[in-house]
């Protein structure tokens, strides 16, 4: 029997989003300033897309194997989604507090390996817990407050990562080598702080709706198995979700592969070109990109809520191709300004992108696929996106290197070109030749 979901109130459905504020605040935290501490800590730029491994490598197997877990579970008194989210948000607080502590690299790139799993366990069963609580006309406003969310989080995290540079920085060129400068370290100890309390927001204001009685009768009979058999059962799981994937998804995988291998180029080399286009010293280069992504993230939150009207009228592929075509010509034009100020107007055109990013492909998948398998979709999907970090991490190194010059003007120029392939790709995007099940 299908639940019938009552639609929910703009304050409900802003309620159960706040904890992405926590979530994308560490996430900021990784985009921003996670490569500048590999820098000062010794690392050689050819070394950030190795160093940055964790990410691909955590998501490809935490995400998808916590949603199908949490497609068989249920508690009447903590829910199906919310321990995971709950449990992800405390072992991202830690590491967020020790992270400016580190030593060495090596510290600083294990505790990168161990926030990944934290936010990873977080965010599919987090996305998926959206998808449970509305019903379908809901779901566009749903994964776009969730895009809101991400922009302000990261908006945040950014804003106090300059801010905090500016007033406790102290002269340009100060930084010790082989150490964290103590002003990296106030940022991370408020998003230590946001990723528990917003995560909790959520979880007290907003109930889980009760699986139905065939549901329970599934979780129920999963219980009663065998260690061994639900051991295995997840991966099994995983697999035949793979097998039976809509088309759909296959064909958005296609763009993923383009659009998330540029972004992570983006992300590492950001500062490294600002170091070569404008001269800068570390701790100024790592303060212009953190007002870049704060820039890219304000359009973010002010666009956010104004792409639902626009994907109900022209389509969700159109206006997700027109953005993605928009942040490669941004990406594109970025090496060619070194002016401070004029170089953050194309991240308006980023922030459209990254907008239509977080939310639009999740409220399509969420359309198409069945309600029970939920969780392990949105991992399946979440894979999507780690696959193509994870090529980045070991092959962008060498192209780096041996074809690129080493230059971090021309990653920027590859990663624009690779925004545009994606938004091409978009275009053969579909929705409603699917079969629709919510």
């Amino acid at each position: 029997m299908k639940i019938m979901k009552p639609e929910l109130s703009f304050w409900q459905i802003f309620n159960m989003n706040v904890g992405f504020l926590g979530i994308q605040f560490s996430f900021g935290l990784q985009q921003s300033a996670i490569n500048p501490i590999f820098l000062f800590l010794g690392a050689p730029e050819d070394m950030l897309p190795i160093l940055n491994i964790a990410g691909p490598v955590t998501g490809l197997i935490i995400q998808p194997l916590v949603g199908a877990i949490s497609d068989k579970t249920w508690s009447p008194r903590w829910g199906r989604r919310k321990p995971f989210f709950l449990i992800g948000a405390i072992i991202g607080s830690l590491c967020l507090f020790a992270f400016p502590l580190s030593p060495a690299l090596w510290f600083a790139v294990g505790l990168l390996w161990i926030l990944d799993v934290g936010n990873n366990m977080a965010m599919e069963p987090y996305r998926a817990f959206v998808g449970d609580k509305l019903p379908r006309r809901q779901l566009s406003l749903g994964y776009q407050m969730q895009s809101l969310f991400v922009g302000a989080g990261i908006v945040l995290a950014n804003a106090s990562i300059f801010l905090f540079q500016d007033w406790f920085g102290g002269d340009a060129g100060s930084e010790v080598a082989g150490s964290i400068p103590k002003w990296l370290y106030y940022s991370f100890f408020i998003g230590s702080v946001l990723s528990v309390t917003t995560i909790l927001w959520s979880v007290l204001k907003t109930p889980e709706i009760p699986p139905s009685d065939e549901e329970l009768e599934v979780i129920n009979a999963h219980k009663k198995l065998p260690f061994a058999e639900r051991f295995k059962l997840p991966f099994i799981e995983i697999a035949n979700a793979v097998k039976e994937m809509p088309k759909f998804m296959w064909k958005l995988s296609a763009v993923y592969l383009f659009q998330w291998y540029a972004l992570f180029v983006y992300w590492q080399f950001i500062t490294p070109l600002f170091m070569k286009t404008m001269g800068y010293d570390l701790s100024s280069a790592a303060a212009q990109s953190a007002k870049m992504s704060t820039t890219y993230n304000i359009a973010t939150v002010f666009v956010a809520l104004a792409l639902v009207p626009l994907t109900m009228k022209y389509g969700g592929k159109k206006i997700y191709a027109a953005s993605l075509f928009g942040t490669g010509l941004a990406l594109m034009t970025i090496p060619f300004i070194t002016d401070p100020i004029y170089v953050l107007f194309p991240m308006v055109f980023f922030g459209i992108g990254w907008a239509a990013m977080m939310g639009i492909p999740y409220t399509m998948v969420s359309k198409i696929v069945p309600q029970d398998r939920r969780g392990v979709y949105m991992g399946i999907l979440n894979m999507m996106i780690v696959i193509p970090m994870g090529i980045e991490t070991l092959t962008f190194g060498t192209i780096f290197k041996n074809f690129l010059g080493s230059n971090a003007i021309n990653a920027m120029l590859f990663a624009g070109t690779f925004f545009i392939i994606a938004a091409i790709l978009a275009l053969r995007l579909n929705v409603t030749a699917e079969k629709h099940q919510s």
